[in-house]
């Protein structure tokens, strides 16, 4: 009767109740067997009528048997009496066990469980249960031990879901602040029981290796009533009222309301010296270069009119390709007298490009800094001649000459095909025949050389008259290549590409040599884990490059 009652799920059921009378209606029969035995019985009897089986010799086959709940159960060729001791299969998702259904709706996206609550009465009170919205946070959201200690707070699972984590989900991210050519890296994470907008900031020039800071600009929670509360947390005086708008897509906002908790008991000068330690980590007086201290006033001046009401664009990290030469990313890298800024490395093809996520006022956020073509490695000579400026400088502007060279050739024939297109349909065949010529030749060409590839690790230098902000530099590397930077006047006036030469040093460093300016920028791999950054695809990546650009231009 064990079995039988395992079987049912439930106790005995009334066919388990009609078998128990029968035997003690039979005292001859065999009641007291034992479980193993009756065991074989009940698998012999599910397995002739779960699979049809025909009948024994001389059993009588009846069409169908009655049963005590009103079912009836037709005998397929079955023996007699021989009838199904499980439970009857559901029909239906609703005739399914609670705890069952509980598992099942724990699976699905939070965004479908509404439309499963007009379902009727029974998925709506499954859904109030707090497992399922406690695991829904854990799976989209990551939280782990910090939702029951909120349990216990008086908040639930269901609602830190449905009025925190669902209606802010859009905001989580990497994003951009619009703050002039200066920009800045903002990631908003769900952090314990918080949803928190970090701010990115380089370390203190000249230290690239050091690890990036981090400051929080605000943050929403729902601690101290039963909705989202927002707080900005700009400023010296703690959190205090502020608000975030999500008109747009792949944009937000952030206001304050309370822009007095910004302000300092000293005024402007005691915002300036705090801000300077914080930006810079030195005083006004330790800074002895006088257009540096220009650069660094503007800066003030220009980003705290904005009291962090700003306007934030989505960025995405780009996406990991076979062929990249290392993994692409974000790195700190030195500019002169603008200290530390970030750039985001990504390939596309034979090219290699770096995009400026801070920037300055002569070359803003948003810009292409460097761009390096890979097809075109230049070795390097032995150290006594990388010290000596004229040298790399002949062989890199060399590679220059040829690249315009072969641009002008190209703008040449192009219109000439062009103009012989027009003059009609043999015109047209003969320039088609010259594209598709031109396109394999410069397919051939485009293809990154490895004839003249440098050995993994060579010995590494900086020429005589280059100025470096970090003195301390690999002094081994593996490749370099031919590459533009982009320099330009303040406001961003008169821009133009100018050679240099793209130094790698190994997966987590790489520099550029400016020859025009004789300087060297040192650049360091970011190592902060960004969470919801990373691009969906290439396409949506490469958009978002371009938007960056127009931003700022």
């Amino acid at each position: 009767m064990a079995v039988c009652a395992r079987l049912c799920g439930v106790g005995q059921s009334r066919r388990c109740r009609r078998r128990q009378r029968h035997n003690q209606q039979d005292p001859g029969s065999d009641s007291d067997m034992g479980e193993e035995e009756e065991e074989q019985i009940v698998g012999q009897t599910q397995g002739d009528a779960g699979g049809g089986g025909g009948a024994g010799p001389g059993a009588p086959a009846g069409p169908s048997v009655a049963r005590e709940d009103g079912s009836c159960h037709v005998n397929r060729g079955g023996a007699q009496g021989r009838s199904r001791t499980g439970p009857p299969h559901p029909q239906s998702l609703a005739e399914l066990p609670p705890e069952l259904l509980v598992e099942i709706f724990s699976l699905l996206p939070g965004t479908a469980l509404p439309n499963v609550a007009l379902v009727g009465k029974k998925f709506r009170q499954i859904l109030n249960t707090e497992t399922i919205w406690r695991r829904r946070c854990m799976a989209e959201f990551g939280m782990k031990e910090d939702l029951r200690r909120m349990e216990v707070g008086g908040v639930s699972s269901r609602d830190l879901y449905v009025k925190l984590l669902h209606p802010y989900r859009n905001i989580l991210g990497l994003w951009q602040p619009d703050i002039g050519p200066y920009g800045g890296l903002l990631n908003v994470v769900v952090d314990g029981l918080f949803i928190i907008g970090w701010m990115y900031l380089p370390p203190h020039d000249p230290r690239v290796e050091d690890p990036m800071r981090r400051r929080p600009l605000f943050r929403i929670h729902m601690w101290e009533s039963n909705k989202a509360t927002v707080e900005c947390m700009y400023g010296h005086k703690g959190p205090h009222k502020g608000d975030i708008q999500t008109g747009k897509k792949d944009e937000f906002s952030t206001k304050c309301n309370q822009t007095d908790h910004h302000r300092m008991p000293g005024g402007r000068q005691e915002e300036f010296r705090t801000w300077l330690e914080e930006e810079w980590g030195r005083t006004l007086e330790e800074i002895f270069h006088e257009h540096m201290q220009e650069l660094i006033l503007m800066k003030f001046i220009y980003t705290s009119q904005y009291d962090n009401c700003l306007t934030y664009r989505r960025i995405y990290l780009p996406p990991l390709m076979p062929s990249d030469l290392l993994h692409p990313g974000l790195f700190k890298g030195t500019y002169g007298s603008h200290g530390l800024e970030i750039v985001m490395l990504s390939f596309h093809g034979i090219y290699l490009r770096a995009t400026k996520l801070t920037g300055d006022p002569n070359v803003p956020a948003g810009q292409l800094t460097l761009d390096v073509d890979l097809s075109r490695p230049v070795v390097l000579p032995d150290l006594e001649h990388q010290r000596n400026i004229e040298e790399l400088s002949r062989l890199v502007l060399g590679v220059h000459a040829e690249v315009q060279r072969e641009e002008q050739e190209k703008a040449t024939d192009t219109a000439a095909a062009i103009r012989g297109a027009a003059e009609g349909a043999c015109g047209n065949a003969g320039a088609a025949d010259w594209v598709e010529e031109d396109r394999v030749t410069c397919s051939d060409r485009c293809q990154p050389t490895t004839s003249t590839s440098p050995p993994e690790a060579q010995p590494f230098v900086l020429p005589l008259g280059v100025m470096a902000r970090n003195e301390v530099y690999p002094r081994t590397c593996r490749k370099c290549f031919y590459g533009t930077g982009l320099i330009a006047g303040h406001g961003f006036t008169s821009p133009e590409r100018t050679p240099g030469l793209f130094v790698l040093f190994d997966e987590d460093h790489f520099g550029f040599i400016w020859l025009e300016l004789k300087s060297f920028s040192l650049y360091s791999r970011l190592t902060d884990q960004l969470a919801h950054a990373h691009a969906p695809n290439m396409e949506r990546f490469e958009a978002m490059l371009c938007n960056m650009q127009s931003w700022t231009s």
